[in-house]
């Protein structure tokens, strides 16, 4: 049997948080029943709130109170009743009345069931009564997310969740705003936990909303952007790379296709060559960063040791000096080929008049030469950092083994 701790943190919520309150105490036989918890412990967390929110709060007696004398922000009033809370099961509930708390127990059933780390409470749904306005923010924030971590996603920011304490290492430190919803969703996704989303009822709210579209908006973004520098940098430079690809492609293939039938190339050409050198040494330079941040990230203690495909595939390639050293041999080989006349020319005559395209080509080659170089140096640098972890990982066990040796089989403990 589990118990479960309901989170309400409120911010001058003195016309909802009663009824909050009472629908969360009448939900509990509910919670209980549909869930198979035997204990539901529920925390109301007044941030700092200039009402009558704490007194109402206070003339319930069967749940906790904490208040807070100054505002210190959405997630840190969460995060404190997590830290006072003696759940096996973690949850929240905004006060502002648009969530149904009998809810919690489809919600804990899954998170058991499942074995879940975080199962999020859709607000998405058929029955949502959501303002448009924040709806089709909640979608490109979704879209956004989804894209970056490859999970399917229909809300990052919902107000009703239950979590695994066992999850808060790899999604801790968290926001203490009110971007701490996105940030976790982005942060377990991208962790590639277990997470559940689970359609739910959603109502107009009671009061004044809290939220500023374009300012918490852009708060969600930081928040979304941050879990993925986080956890999956590489994703963002793998990203980059496939757009510098996708546009030079289309840019280079009608030059390609004139040179090859006239062995020429026209004077107006020339802004094509030089957006295809920097969307290359770009896209180059996306590429060696995606292994470098792969690399990077798997120093983190908070992130666990899955790697998607395309990224560990890169790094496991780019790693390699043999592959990096006959990379380096083609481009000097090719770096010769373009600039050879021009240098022989400047040898011989002072003076150099071989055609631009070549000058492009070779600067080309020459730039991605030193580009490989210094990734291959801070690759090396990123490994030697790994190994020397390890190696204190291995003394560490060592030491304490020999001071707490094992005990043989069959020995007699006195």
């Amino acid at each position: 049997m589990k118990s479960l701790t309901i989170v309400i943190p409120a911010l001058n919520e003195e016309e909802a948080i009663g009824g909050t309150i009472s629908r969360c105490l009448a939900a509990r036989e509910s919670i209980r029943s549909a869930a198979g918890v035997s204990l539901i412990e529920i925390i109301v967390v007044s941030d700092g709130s200039t009402d009558r929110t704490a007194e109402i709060a206070r003339s319930f007696t069967d749940i906790k109170v904490i208040v807070f004398e100054h505002n210190r922000g959405y997630g840190a009033a969460i995060k404190e009743g997590w830290r006072q809370g003696s759940g096996d099961l973690l949850g929240f509930l905004d006060a502002d009345g648009t969530c149904d708390p009998q809810f919690f127990g489809t919600m804990a059933r899954a998170a058991i069931s499942e074995s879940a780390d975080v199962v999020v409470g859709s607000r998405l749904g058929p029955d949502s009564r959501m303002p448009a306005l924040r709806r089709l923010g909640n979608r490109v924030y979704a879209l956004l997310l989804g894209f970056l971590c490859g999970h399917h996603v229909t809300d990052t920011a919902s107000g009703m969740r239950v979590v695994r304490p066992a999850a808060l290492r790899h999604l801790l430190p968290l926001p203490d705003g009110l971007h701490f919803t996105p940030a976790m969703s982005a942060r377990a996704l991208l962790n590639d936990l277990r997470v559940i989303e689970i359609p739910m009822k959603y109502h107009e709210r009671i009061g004044r909303s809290k939220l500023s579209v374009v300012r918490d908006g852009i708060s969600f973004l930081r928040a979304i952007l941050s879990g993925v520098l986080c956890y999956r940098p590489e994703k963002i430079f793998l990203t980059g790379f496939a757009v510098c690809v996708a546009v030079s492609i289309p840019l280079a293939a009608y030059p390609a296709e004139f040179y090859f039938a006239n062995g020429r190339v026209e004077e107006w050409m020339i802004y094509r060559f030089v957006a295809c050198f920097l969307l290359g040494a770009f896209g180059l330079l996306l590429l060696l960063a995606t292994a470098l941040a792969n690399q990077t990230a798997s120093l983190s203690t908070r992130r666990l040791e899955a790697t998607t495909f395309w990224p560990g595939l890169i790094s496991d390639v780019l790693h390699r000096g043999t592959v990096l050293g006959l990379l380096i041999a083609i481009l000097l080989s090719g770096a010769l080929y373009f600039l050879w006349p021009g240098l022989v020319e400047l040898t011989t005559t002072g003076q150099v008049y071989m055609h631009w395209s070549r000058l492009l080509g070779g600067a080309f080659a020459v730039f991605s030469i030193g580009q490989i170089v210094v990734f291959a140096v801070l690759f090396k640098m990123v490994e030697t950092w790994q190994e020397q972890r390890l190696s204190r990982g291995r003394s560490s066990s060592a030491e304490e083994m020999e001071a707490h040796p094992p005990v043989p089989s069959g020995a007699n403990v006195r």
